[in-house]
């Protein structure tokens, strides 16, 4: 059987035996593939310095009859997020792209857009602050998994929530105005709910000479990750890594 050829970012790896890896990969043609690579920790020529997470590579591989995991013959180096210096707090932030992607997206199911925007998240990924392109990502990811409700009216009552204040809720699947919120409700602000509109219709560069720290859009952050928590039915190890980060 003939090799298949894609590019692809790298997401994960396991130890398999002596010298083998499991992989799980994005493939840009046919979305998350697992895969076991043969004698990968031992061979420079075929895989050196591409299975680090997050690295973007062309990867070459075959499917097996009668089997769940392909093999993963090579790999190419494209760009690797080891060419910058990785502080704790780049490491954070790759990881936690890494495991939104591995845990939002279907096995096998190509996804176009989600690839583009991990590429263009990645690129602002190489410098700090962080807190922009993760906000970006975890925005965008949630509206492509078709989980991001209306953001400018009630859940409960379809009152427009422009100009007034709005809530959140663990257990809810929307934005709550004064009058319907629950209780332990948190609030959103209108500059968070703006800045998303924003980010909606723009790319993640547009963004990047803003100033941004830890609290701007913290809200708007925890609301997405409360989101796709409940939609995944888990915790994000990398959501407590992020509350750590400075």
């Amino acid at each position: 059987m003939p090799l298949k050829e894609s590019e692809a970012i790298i997401l994960r790896t396991y130890p398999l035996r002596e010298a083998d890896l499991l992989v799980t990969f994005f493939s840009r043609v046919e979305g998350k593939v697992h895969a076991v690579a043969r004698s990968a920790k031992k061979s420079k020529r075929r895989f050196s310095g591409a299975l680090e997470p997050l690295t973007y590579v062309r990867a070459y591989y075959e499917d097996r009859e009668r089997r769940e995991l392909a093999r993963l013959d090579s790999c190419d180096v494209l760009n690797s997020p080891l060419a910058r210096e990785v502080t704790y707090s780049r490491a954070v932030a790759l990881a936690h792209v890494a495991e939104l992607l591995d845990e939002l997206l279907p096995d096998r199911e190509a996804n176009d857009a989600a690839f583009r925007l991990s590429l263009s998240v990645l690129e602002e990924l190489k410098e700090p602050p962080f807190w922009m392109p993760i906000t970006y990502f975890e925005l965008w990811m949630t509206r492509l998994m078709g989980y991001l409700p209306d953001l400018s009216e009630c859940i409960v009552c379809g009152r427009e929530l422009n100009g007034r204040p709005a809530f959140f809720h663990a257990l809810t699947d929307g934005l709550l105005c004064p009058d319907d919120k629950r209780l332990a409700s948190s609030e959103i602000s209108a500059e968070s709910r703006t800045l998303a509109a924003q980010m909606l219709r723009a790319p993640a560069e547009n963004f990047a000479s803003s100033g941004w720290t830890k609290s701007r859009a913290a809200d708007l952050r925890k609301f997405l990750l409360q989101t796709l928590q409940r939609h995944i039915e888990k915790k994000l190890v990398t959501a407590g890594m992020l509350e750590k980060m400075g």
